[in-house]
């Protein structure tokens, strides 16, 4: 087979008018996310030495993230992504901008803890809404390759972004680093908000009520609570392998490491997007939240930086299927308008799991040294596994057609 006939199903995505520049628009919109969260944990360091603090501070941009982005998102399902995002993203900006101003001017610690958390909340999920636009788009075959595409350039951010920082941050200032993320998400941001001819339909309601109970299915709150451990696992790691990277003597090399646990990620998920698979949606699902929680309890073996970069491949190699999977469940039990909000929804399971993860891993740095905080990470993998197979039998699909499950309309929790 060549290589032509093997990565046509991404060749045809990209023929979708429009496709390819949503897709760049909403990678570069997506660069913050591995470098603020880091970025926020190298500039707090730097000026208060330690690693609980810059984590808490982390966590705390990341739990507002969290909280705010399916706000946003249901404020686009029903107002239109163009008419939202530009607010948004001058909001980012502002309070992006005053978090670095004010930690770099020695202002009050609780000033940074409030506009860390303000630059967060102005902060839509991108890649959900580069999501809602593919499904808008395409078919449920063409929604599997799409979402593991996305998946790919999710990881894609984690290779480029980490390095980036981190680099700015030794060589140029800390303040650099962040900042650099601030301003390349504006600009994806606003790219994407004017890109109108290919945004989703808006869906105006009549009330809330009814929109918010609908997004609640037990299918989602799975996938959520999953990705909650999940989530924990990447903030863990953005402050252990910074902690353990410094320990080592090469604390510019931090950025390099967290990016080879992408690069394995975005190998599988390029794999994960061509291959016929076996079994339901949420089969898939489970099974990869179990392998996993399996591969990364080789962290507890870590020692070294190179036996690091050995067990970050590998443990990066079940990242995006896993993200994949998730998705893919969610999106083929949504009920009509309110896809963005529920995608948005997943992703702020793994952001809330970010902000435990950073507060959890600054601590233990602090109280148990850098080598032995891996145990953070490594537990909350095996915890996603755990909760991906308690949760499978509310998960379980009705009758499947080729391997996808049939688009299953999920009662409510509470309806």
């Amino acid at each position: 087979m060549s290589a032509r006939t093997l990565f046509s199903p991404y060749r045809r995505l990209f023929a979708v008018p429009g496709a390819l520049p949503f897709s760049l628009a909403g990678w570069v919109g997506r660069l913050p996310a591995p470098m603020l969260g880091l970025g926020a944990v190298l500039l707090v360091e730097q000026e208060t030495g330690s690693y609980g603090v810059a984590g808490a501070v982390s966590g705390s941009l990341a739990l507002s993230y969290g909280v705010a982005g399916p706000q946003w998102a249901r404020a686009m399902d029903r107002r239109g992504q163009s008419a939202v995002l530009p607010w948004a993203m001058a909001a980012f900006l502002l309070t992006g901008a005053g978090f670095v101003a004010t930690v770099v001017a020695g202002g009050p610690r609780w000033s940074w803890f409030v506009l860390a958390a303000a630059a967060g909340a102005s902060s839509p999920n991108i890649g959900s809404l580069v999501r809602a636009r593919w499904s808008a788009v395409l078919d449920s075959a063409g929604r599997q390759t799409a979402y593991a595409f996305e998946a790919v350039a999710d990881e894609l951010v984690f290779v480029v972004g980490p390095p980036l920082v981190t680099l700015l941050a030794t060589l140029i200032a800390p303040s650099v680093g962040f900042l650099t993320g601030v301003v390349l998400g504006g600009i994806g941001g606003l790219w994407l908000a004017f890109l109108r001819d290919t945004a989703p339909p808006a869906h105006p309601v009549g009330g809330s009520r009814v929109r918010w109970w609908a997004v609640l299915t037990p299918t989602l709150l799975v996938v959520v609570v999953t990705y909650l451990a999940v989530g924990t696992v990447f903030g863990g790691l953005d402050v252990v392998v910074v902690a353990f990277a410094e320990s080592e003597g090469a604390p510019a090399l931090s950025g390099a490491v967290l990016a080879v646990f992408a690069v394995g990620s975005l190998l599988a998920g390029l794999v994960y997007g061509l291959a016929p698979l076996p079994g339901t949606l949420a089969a898939r699902f489970v099974g990869t939240a179990v392998a996993f929680g399996l591969a990364a309890q080789l962290l507890w073996g870590v020692g070294s930086l190179p036996v690091l970069v050995g067990c970050g491949f590998l443990a990066g190699l079940t990242i995006a299927p896993v993200l994949v999977s998730g998705t893919s469940l969610v999106e083929s039990r949504v009920v009509p308008g309110v896809l963005t909000e529920s995608l948005a929804w997943t992703i702020s399971g793994l952001t809330l799991g970010v902000t435990v993860g950073s507060a959890l891993a600054g601590a233990a740095v602090d109280a148990w040294g850098a080598e032995a905080a891996f145990a953070v990470p490594a537990g909350a993998a095996a915890a996603a596994a755990l909760l991906a197979v308690v949760g499978a039998r509310a998960v379980r699909p009705g009758p499947a057609v080729g391997g996808v499950d049939h688009l299953r309309v999920e009662r409510p929790i509470g309806g």
